[in-house]
């Protein structure tokens, strides 16, 4: 019979090799990353060592009622709750996987009344017909990780958790950018409408004044009709644009929010904010700054640890189980020495054969752990991508602000001349209809090209990250994410 001694020091042998793991050494998968961004241009300069805000990356447009729809938003949009319960799945389900790395241990009681069967082959003739089992038991199994499964499927479990919460961090963002870019819309709209009814009032004098003209015989009715289809196309143009603003556009920010679309209102605001100052930084730090990009890493990492998982199933499981207590068919005598039962021993299982079935699953683990490099790879060239076009929208949006202020100071003087050459008697109606068309559309185009500038800005920020790192998904940051979580 063994020493004590030498059944610990094999027991503790047996436990260690549980830190083995047959998944493949884990490395990031290359992506072509370039040493900087193409040049553009002077409209989104920065140095390079700013940061975007850490949070709140509206701030950035000193808008005080942006910043309270955010918070709203944040409170009680209902995507981002599902998404957040989707992470928080994610995160039981690793403390599930981690319940494996420990023994597991039952109790047991029983109160049970038998009656035998009077033909029973092994009854004998002083047996009793109805006897009584009464029985309190534990039971403790531990599976020792041999060759790493468990290990490998918490760390599957832990990549798939940080993949949720960077899930999370994204559609967070793409919420908020959402979000920034329709108010951004919904006040360009607001410019157009005062535009528009301003142009309205200055036709309907331009018509009075055709009016008392023809009265007076200088002009004839069709000026007076020139006039009125103006007037009247601008006062269209009007109804389509508050149309579009209150019963499209107001509607996305309430759902957005997370009010009922026929009770949420925003007063007209006809100031847009200011172009933002972004700092891009280089391509590399982008890996870093983008959740989506952290999330294709983290599931290419569980991809890895699958792979350890599946390779594992070659070999043999080894568990260890120990089980006691007491049985006896009288109560009265159920804790006593003689009711004690016990059973202790290690099992051992490996599979023989299985017409193929464990190395259909390795391969196929290394599939997916391929189809998910692919998957980074591709969003990584994808930001990227967003990022140089929204620089270049950028870049091209303020080169035509400044030919468009051009072209409407030109249009307003052209406007005013052919106005005062008809009160002259210079020219026709239909001049001064050309100049109003002219000078209306200028001004439409100045407005949406300030407004597109701004979209742009916001769409640079959500491909830079919205001030994201990859660090916030690090297990010490969960883990204080779910303290706080669960005090609420």
């Amino acid at each position: 019979m063994k020493k004590p001694e030498s059944f610990a020091l094999t027991l503790a042998a047996t436990l260690a090799l549980g830190a083995c793991s047959l998944a493949p050494a884990y490395k990031t998968p290359e992506a072509p990353v370039a040493d900087h961004y193409q040049p553009a241009g002077p409209w989104t300069t920065a140095a390079p060592a700013d940061q975007l805000p850490r949070e709140g990356w509206w701030t950035l447009y000193g808008d005080a009622r942006l910043d309270d729809l955010e918070g709203q938003l944040l409170a009680h949009n209902a995507d981002l709750a599902a998404a957040l319960a989707s992470y928080q799945q994610s995160r039981d389900f690793l403390q599930q996987v981690r319940a494996d790395l420990f023994p597991q241990v039952a109790l047991g009681a029983g109160a049970i009344r038998n009656r035998q069967s009077d033909n029973s082959a092994l009854r004998g003739p002083t047996s009793p017909t109805w006897y009584d089992t009464y029985s309190l038991t534990g039971q403790a199994t531990y599976e020792v990780d041999l060759w790493g499964r468990v290990h490998d499927n918490v760390a599957a479990g832990r990549a798939s958790m940080q993949a949720s919460a960077a899930d999370l961090a994204s559609v967070r963002l793409s919420l908020e950018a959402q979000l920034a870019d329709s108010y951004l819309v919904l006040v360009g709209l607001d410019r157009q409408i005062d535009l528009l009814q301003k142009s309205v009032d200055a036709y309907q004098r331009a018509l009075q004044l055709t009016r008392t003209l023809q009265a007076g015989g200088a002009v004839s009715g069709l000026d007076v009709n020139r006039a009125q289809t103006q007037l009247s196309s601008t006062r269209s143009q009007l109804s389509q644009t508050k149309a579009h603003r209150g019963d499209l556009l107001l509607h996305a920010i309430a759902v957005l929010v997370g009010q009922p679309a026929s009770s949420f209102t925003l007063e007209a605001k006809t100031d847009l904010p200011a172009l933002p100052v972004i700092p891009v930084g280089l391509p590399s730090t982008l890996l870093q700054r983008r959740p989506d990009i952290a999330a294709a890493e983290r599931r290419t990492a569980e991809a890895n640890a699958q792979i350890g998982v599946a390779r594992s199933a070659f070999f043999p499981s080894l568990t260890l189980s120990a089980g006691g207590g007491f049985s006896s068919g009288a109560w009265g005598n159920l804790l006593t020495a003689p009711s004690q039962v016990w059973a202790l021993g290690p099992s051992l299982l490996v599979d023989i054969f299985d017409g193929g079935r464990r190395r259909a699953q390795v391969d196929a683990a290394h599939a997916a752990f391929d189809e998910a490099s692919a998957h980074y790879r591709g969003t990584v060239l994808t930001a990227f991508q967003q990022v140089e076009d929204n620089q270049s929208l950028l870049n091209n949006y303020g080169s035509a602000l400044v030919d468009q202020g051009d072209a409407t100071t030109a249009a307003d003087h052209t406007l005013n001349l052919s106005m005062a050459l008809y009160k002259q008697g210079a020219n026709s109606y239909l001049d001064v209809v050309t100049a109003q068309v002219a000078s209306l559309d200028a001004h439409l185009t100045l407005l949406g090209l300030q407004t597109n500038q701004l979209r742009a800005s916001v769409g640079l920020v959500r491909a830079l990250g919205g001030g994201w790192e990859s660090g916030d998904i690090s297990p010490e940051v969960l883990a204080k994410d779910a303290k706080a979580q669960a005090k609420k």
